[in-house]
């Protein structure tokens, strides 16, 4: 995984107006004797959400006060946007009961409940159970939903025989390969996901769990197993955390320790620190900071920060999305999840391309859009960061249009409603090919 370098100091400070004014030394420091408690101190503040946000906004200042070579931000679209979203949100869900923006919405693709299928396969089983098998199917099912490739699709047989592609499909095809045993070692246990079962899934039985084929290609298949064998490996290495045989559900217990209150109630910002504690090392594109696994974490010199970590901006999109769909399984075996909106907007393509395509942001140089970018490009660092920070700036005016506080929707919801299929239905607007105005060469562990 590539290393962090740290190349500068990043400082900010306050202006009269209030707003931030940043100065950026981009000569080069001097090499940085760390302890290994300062090293630790600046991993918990790069997993920490509420850095994600901080960070976000600085970037957000600076390209405001007008200091970016890539974006302009024109907020007078805002306004249009809120209402856009505001009215998909309505027409979705007319009695405003929305829910979260979460892999399950994907598991009730075609109308069919398979909520209640994986209920009926583990009828008899305790709430403790029951909840540790719904949250290894989410995470699975997270993990894979990489990029399927324009050919791919899914045939559910032999209930519906529909055929279903991208992240449906994806879920889909996961739904069924999870409910058949295909991640677990236990044949009479076949609705879990432990490590042995993961470290030995290959790319031909992976590509029979999807009905991948020359006919019907996946695309990165290969790229999809060694994901699954890494988080075996990790699942193995922390028996700890995940017991004897691995199993990712086992997280369900050691939160639910932590649990206070009546109803019992964790964070959601706990939720996604143990998930980035444990699984930081597995993602293919992640960074190392200091010997250490960061993950989705990426450099910007208007990033603004102290110490060690400095200069540096965290996203965790896939670990937000998966602590997104994680809530539901949470809350049905009764344990409240609070604090759902110190996560953030997930800063990926259809949040990030309904900004740019309504207008809001600018780029400086159109031509880039043209151009197939990377998660490391600056460019797109800086998309992600402005992403996050606008969702913000968003989420009040379409709380406003539809009449309801932030309790009642939070930005988990907001998503749903919402702006990741407002950036759908634009793209689909805008391009035959219903493709995000950016091309973003991934593996499909950020985006």
């Amino acid at each position: 995984m590539p290393e962090i370098k740290r190349t500068g100091d990043v400082t900010t400070s306050q202006k009269a107006d209030g707003s931030a004014g940043f100065q950026n030394d981009r000569r080069k420091a001097a090499p940085i004797a760390a302890s290994d408690a300062d090293i630790e101190a600046a991993v918990r503040v790069l997993r920490d959400p509420a850095t994600i946000r901080t960070r976000c906004h600085a970037i957000a200042a600076a390209v405001t006060a007008g200091h970016s070579p890539h974006f302009t931000i024109d907020r007078s679209q805002l306004p249009s946007v809120a209402q856009r979203v505001a009215t998909l949100t309505r027409k979705r869900f007319p009695d405003l009961e929305i829910p979260y923006h979460s892999r399950w919405r994907h598991f009730e693709a075609g109308g069919v409940d398979r909520k209640e299928r994986l209920d009926g396969l583990l009828e008899g089983r305790g709430v403790d159970e029951v909840a540790r098998s719904r949250i290894e199917l989410t995470l699975i099912s997270v993990l894979l939903d990489a990029g399927a490739g324009p050919q791919w699709r899914y045939i559910e047989y032999p209930s519906v025989a529909q055929r279903y592609s991208r992240s449906e499909g994806l879920a889909v095809a996961s739904f069924r390969a999870f409910t058949n045993g295909r991640f677990s070692s236990d044949p009479d246990d076949p609705c879990r996901v432990d490590a042995k079962a993961l470290m030995a899934i290959n790319g031909a039985a992976l590509a029979a769990m999807f009905q991948a084929g020359p006919g019907n290609p996946l695309v990165g298949i290969d790229g999809r197993v060694a994901l699954l064998r890494r988080l075996g490996e990790a699942l193995h290495d922390q028996p700890q955390l995940f017991g004897l045989d691995g199993r990712p559900g086992m997280m369900f217990d050691a939160l639910v320790a932590k649990a206070s209150g009546d109803p019992r109630s964790i964070r959601a910002a706990d939720i996604l620190g143990l998930l980035l504690d444990a699984f930081s090392a597995i993602w293919p594109s992640g960074q190392q900071f200091e010997g250490r696994a960061v993950g989705d974490a990426w450099p910007h010199p208007d990033a603004g920060g102290e110490g060690l970590s400095a200069g540096l901006v965290p996203f965790h999109k896939l670990s937000q999305w998966l602590t997104y769909s994680l809530l539901e399984p949470f809350e049905w075996a009764g344990i409240a999840v609070h604090g759902l909106d110190a996560l953030t907007g997930l800063p990926e393509y259809r949040n990030g391309g309904l900004l740019i395509d309504a207008g809001v942001l600018v780029p400086s140089k159109p031509r880039q859009l043209a151009k197939a970018m990377t998660p490391a490009d600056p460019w797109i660092v800086e998309w992600r960061a402005l992403t996050v920070a606008l969702l913000d700036e968003l989420a009040p005016l379409v709380r406003e249009l539809l009449g309801v506080t932030a309790e009642a929707l939070p930005l988990a919801c907001i998503l749903e409603g919402g702006t990741w299929a407002a950036g759908r239905a634009i793209a689909a607007e805008l391009r035959k090919s219903s493709a995000p105005p950016v091309t973003v060469e991934s593996d499909g562990t950020v985006f």
